[in-house]
Parts: structure tokens; C-alpha cells; sequence
């Protein structure tokens, strides 16, 4: 019997990550400019490494209980307390993607459509198909703001979940407070759930990223994470706040699947959250401010306001922007095609989360390319 046909037919169709191909690329190249991958340039601090390897060092290397420890979910609720004056159920979870995860497999039902903006980041398609559920992009170019009519009307009688995320992967855009809730509404008026990815949280350079949870904390199911924030990509550490009733059988899966998060990383997320990131923020804003400049008048692009990212259109005489990142990749850069994000190619991700020089290296390249054609 071929072994294909051990395959469920629902993997056959999800095809690599165009993300995790450039990061292949990359290892086997030999000094690339790597503008490709979303992961902080900057080391877990140094108090937060301790409490990690103290954790080790007294055997604190078992299971804990699925909800993940008591004294980290106290801590992120108190947060939750003082950020809205909110008490939701709490799940920690392993990373915000396996916090994703949960969530729909939770919630969806065979048929179910889940509403998010397009370009998205690019497990939303995947992971909604492999739960049963139909993903449902709604176009958002080229200012790649929430418009809620437009996702009103997308709405149809199997619309039971819209999720956002803010600050935005591959976009950078923040989406204000009014964007924001009008999804919220809309979410009320239509009784639908909404999953709020805000892995990039901590990293919004232009003032707070609003929250659905200022304006529909009954109805969202708040996805945060400490990878990006926190430099610690590997440690694969998030949570998930919102209804008793969700939580609830997301634990019970988490139960069958990630059993818990890992018990060390989990002590040195409780060091985290009583740890000042603003220096790195503050880098981070001049990173951005840096590849604005750099790509000045030669790109189109929206401002990024968080996050690591710059979703530029391709210059004029490409014909995709899979040509153009082929282009990029001759001339040692690596970025990632639009597509990997969207049902378009008109774009692609540069990653800023790179020390200045190589932003300055790639942006060149960029220019150059752009000149050529």
C-alpha cells in the first residue's frame, strides 16, 4: 500500500509554510541578508533567563497542571484586572499558536466560516480547514485597515467566529480603537466570537494597540503571548483570557495535546511580566522608523505602527511579487512573497528585526531592484 495513502485527506491540500521555506533557504546560503523571519534580534533578559535556569537547577522539570501555574495565571490576571478591569477564565498555553489551536478546535463545527482580514498571518487558512471549519478572508488592501462593513458583509448564517490581529502580521498596521469596535459591534449585532491574536501586543510604537476586550469582553477570547516581547520565540509560551465555557474545554483538549506548557518557561514568565521591556520597545520604534526612511519614496507601503514587519507593493515591471522575492533571492536578500499571506501576490514581508546594518544592507537592495525595472 502506498504510504500516501495513510494521509488524511485534510493534510494533503496544506502545503508548506512560505515562511519556514525562506527560513530553509536561508541555512543553506551562505552569508544571506536575512530580512525574512519574524524573531527578535534581542536576548531573553537576563533575570528572566535565571529564573528559567533556577527552575531546572531545582527540579521544577515536570508537568504542571494543564491550566499552567497558579502563580503565573494570577499574575497575567492581575494584568487583565488593570488593563480593563476584566476577570476571565485563563489557559496557558504553548505559544499563542498553540493557544490558536485550541481555540478552534474548541469552537468550530463542520461547515462553521471564520472571518479575518486578508493579507492574514498565514496558519489563520489552514488551521480553520483542518478543524472543519471555512475560512472566510475579507480583503483589506491597500490601507489594510478593519473596515467593519466590509466584514459585515461577509457575514452569512454560518459566520460564527472573526478573528483579528493587532498589531498586524504581515501589515505592521495597529488598528484604532474605532476599528476595533466596530468589529465588536458587529460581533454583538450577529453573535459571533471574537479570537483577538495579540502576539505583538507589547511591541506598538505609536501609543497602546485597542483591545476587542474595551468593547465585547463577553464575546473575546484574547490570545497574548511572551515570544515576541520577550525574545523568546523557542520557549513557545502564551495564554488565552476569555469565557468560563471556552476555556474550559480548551484545557480539556490541552488535557490530549500539549498536556501543559513547559513547566521552566512557565516560572521564567512570571520573572517576564515584572520585567521593564521599554528599551527594547524604544529600539524596536527606531527599527522602524529606520526601514520607513530606508525605503523612502522607491516603495509603497503603509506605515507600520507595531510588530516587526512592512508589507511593501512590488515595484512597477514585476510581474508578482513571487518573481520579485526570486529577483531579491538572486541578489542574496531573502523576504517572503506576498502569498504566503494572502489570496494576492502584490506584496511582500520584510522582517525589521534585524541589528540596523543589515536593514540598511537590505533596503539597499531593495532600492536597487526597484531602479532596475
Amino acid at each position: 500500500m502506498p504510504v500516501r495513502s495513510f494521509i488524511a485527506e485534510r493534510i494533503q491540500s496544506i502545503g508548506s509554510s512560505g515562511i519556514r521555506k525562506i527560513f530553509d533557504l536561508a541555512a543553506t546560503m551562505a552569508d544571506p541578508i536575512d530580512l525574512s523571519l519574524g524573531q527578535p534580534d534581542f536576548a531573553v533578559p537576563q533575570a528572566v533567563k535565571q529564573a528559567a535556569i533556577d527552575a531546572i537547577r531545582n527540579d521544577r522539570n515536570n508537568y504542571t497542571v494543564t491550566h499552567g501555574l497558579p502563580a503565573l495565571r494570577d499574575r497575567i490576571l492581575s494584568g487583565l484586572v488593570r488593563e480593563f478591569d476584566w476577570r476571565p477564565a485563563c489557559l496557558v498555553t504553548s505559544g499563542v499558536s498553540g493557544g490558536l489551536v485550541l481555540a478552534l478546535m474548541a469552537c468550530l463545527n463542520p461547515g462553521d466560516e471564520v472571518l479575518f482580514a486578508d493579507p492574514y498571518f498565514v496558519s489563520y487558512t489552514h488551521l480553520v480547514r483542518l478543524f472543519g471549519g471555512t475560512p472566510v478572508p475579507v480583503p483589506v488592501y491597500d490601507r489594510f485597515r478593519l473596515n467593519a462593513a466590509a466584514f459585515e458583509a461577509a457575514v452569512t448564517p454560518r459566520t460564527k467566529i472573526i478573528v483579528i490581529n493587532s498589531p498586524a502580521n504581515p501589515t505592521g498596521v495597529v488598528h484604532g480603537a474605532d476599528e476595533i469596535e466596530g468589529i465588536a459591534r458587529l460581533a454583538e449585532r450577529h453573535d459571533l466570537l471574537v479570537i483577538s491574536d495579540e502576539i505583538y501586543q507589547l511591541l506598538s510604537y505609536d501609543g497602546p494597540a485597542a483591545s476587542p476586550v474595551s468593547f465585547a469582553p463577553a464575546r473575546t477570547l484574547l490570545l497574548r503571548g511572551f515570544g515576541k516581547s520577550y525574545g523568546m520565540t523557542g520557549w513557545r509560551m502564551g495564554y488565552a483570557a476569555g469565557p468560563e465555557a471556552i476555556i474550559a474545554q480548551m484545557a480539556k483538549l490541552q488535557q490530549f495535546t500539549f498536556v501543559c506548557a513547559p513547566h521552566m518557561a512557565q516560572v521564567g514568565c512570571i520573572t517576564a511580566l515584572d520585567t521593564d521591556m521599554s528599551r527594547q520597545i524604544n529600539d524596536y520604534r527606531g527599527k522602524r522608523d529606520l526601514i520607513a526612511r530606508e525605503l523612502g519614496d522607491g516603495y509603497e507601503f503603509a506605515r507600520p505602527s507595531g510588530g516587526f514587519f512592512v508589507f511593501p507593493r512590488i515595484p512597477a515591471g514585476y510581474d508578482s511579487a513571487t518573481q520579485f522575492v526570486e529577483a531579491a533571492i538572486r541578489n542574496n536578500l531573502l523576504v517572503i512573497p506576498g502569498n504566503a499571506f494572502s489570496a494576492r501576490d502584490t506584496h511582500f514581508r520584510v522582517s525589521y528585526a534585524v541589528p540596523d546594518e543589515r536593514i540598511k544592507r537590505g533596503c539597499e537592495v531593495l532600492r536597487q531592484l526597484a531602479e532596475r525595472r
